[in-house]
Parts: structure tokens; C-alpha cells; sequence
């Protein structure tokens, strides 16, 4: 892996140096990291990112998860990719407030949930994951920009998003994300597979800081406007 921006060019990035590259610059720090297709593909036909990820994009995703404090996703793309406990606080986002199975029975603390005042199953959510881990925040939609004030008042300052496609929308349109970082694959696919982002209309502006390459797969780490103070 070679850096092309962001850093002088340098073949057969280590360990030490992609941790220097992906560094949050200032916390606290909500950074969603996505993958694609070259034509747009955010995932193949199993439905899922591990359908079109590569050896390059493991490498950057495990590392991402390596620096956060907490892992925040959707509940859509929970149930999809059939997550599990993390070493790390998972937060779950979800209208509904349910639990799904494979996060119940899991150690007070591991999972969290953001839900809203009117999740149909708030009250179980409260019962299975404990009342001070389920952060009610909205009546009909989830506050994320309380979710993520919420968070950093716990400590967990850096801050990973793993989407899917309608969280990250959700979090652009409110202002919450500080970073996109994106692989994008060497191939195309056409068919009707999700976009990165999914939902009505926005126009959030990016500023390319680090750019890698390998294997003809390019992985970026872009700033919005709400990240572009930090680094100054």
C-alpha cells in the first residue's frame, strides 16, 4: 500500500504509519468509513460490504475499529452483516428500539442503543441492554447529533460509523460527521445494488486529505466543513 496524498509518497505503508495517516486529528471525532464499487456499488449480491471488500479495504477496517472508542451502525445494516458483540461499545440506531438477537444476553455496556420516544420496543430494549445504555433522543427520528454529544459526555471520544447507506445520510444531513473514509474497489457491477448514501437529496462538500492505493483499489479519508476546523 502506497500513499499518494497526504503524506510523502511512500511505497509499503506499516502498521505505525497507517495509524499516523488515520489518526483523528482533534477529538471529539465521528468518522464513517464506507466501501464501494468504482461504479457506485455498496454492496454485491449477497447484500452485503463483505461481497465486494478486499485484502486493502480488511486492513483499513480493521484498523479504523483498532483506533475508536465505539462503533456506531444502523440497525439495517446490523441485522444485514450479522454483527456481534465488539471489543470495543457498539451502538445501535434504530427507530424501533429492538434488540437484535445476536446482541442480547451480551456483557452491560458492550451495546448500546440510540432509539426514540416512541420505539415500539423501548421497554424491552431497556430491560435486555439496562436502562443508562439506551439513550432516547427525539420523539419520531433519532437526535444524532445528541447521540454523538451524548457519547463523548461517556468518554468515547473517537467515534466510527460503519453506516449503512440511510445512517449515513441521516448523520450528513445533521451535521454530524466530521470524515467520510471510503474504499473504492476496482470493479463495476451495474445492477440495483445500494449507493453509499441513500434518502432525499443533500449536498455536503468534501476536502480530500489522505489518498492510498493498492492493487488498483484507492482508500481515501475525506473532511466536511465540520472536520476542516479541526485540522487547522
Amino acid at each position: 500500500m502506497r500513499a499518494l496524498i497526504g503524506s510523502d509518497v511512500r511505497e509499503d505503508l506499516t502498521d505505525d504509519d497507517l495509524r499516523e495517516l488515520y489518526a483523528a486529528p482533534s477529538t471529539p471525532w465521528l468518522r464513517v468509513n464506507m466501501v464501494a464499487t468504482v461504479d457506485g456499488a455498496a454492496t454485491g449480491e449477497s447484500g452485503k460490504s463483505g461481497s465486494i471488500n478486499n485484502e486493502p479495504d480488511h486492513r483499513v477496517f480493521n484498523l479504523l475499529r483498532e483506533l475508536c472508542d465505539a462503533v456506531v451502525v444502523g440497525a439495517g445494516t446490523l441485522r444485514t452483516e450479522g454483527y456481534v458483540p465488539l471489543r470495543k461499545p457498539l451502538v445501535v440506531v434504530t427507530r424501533s428500539g429492538l434488540v437484535p438477537d445476536r446482541l442480547r444476553g451480551a456483557e452491560r455496556g458492550r451495546v448500546r442503543m440510540a432509539t426514540c420516544e416512541r420505539a415500539e420496543y423501548l421497554d424491552q430494549a431497556r430491560e435486555l441492554l439496562g436502562e443508562e445504555c439506551v439513550h432516547v433522543l427525539g420523539e419520531q427520528q433519532v437526535d444524532l447529533a445528541a447521540l454523538k454529544a451524548e457519547l463523548v459526555e461517556l468518554g468515547l471520544m473517537d467515534l466510527l460509523s460503519e453506516g449503512g447507506p440511510q445512517l449515513l445520510r441521516h448523520m450528513l444531513a445533521q451535521g454530524t460527521v466530521d470524515e467520510l473514509t471510503a474504499t473504492f474497489v476496482p470493479r463495476l457491477l451495474a445492477g440495483p445494488f445500494p449507493r453509499m448514501t441513500t434518502g432525499l437529496p443533500i449536498d455536503v462538500p468534501l476536502q480530500l486529505a489522505v489518498l492510498l492505493e493498492e492493487d488498483s483499489t484507492l482508500l481515501g479519508r475525506w473532511f466536511t466543513r465540520a472536520g476542516l476546523p479541526a485540522r487547522s
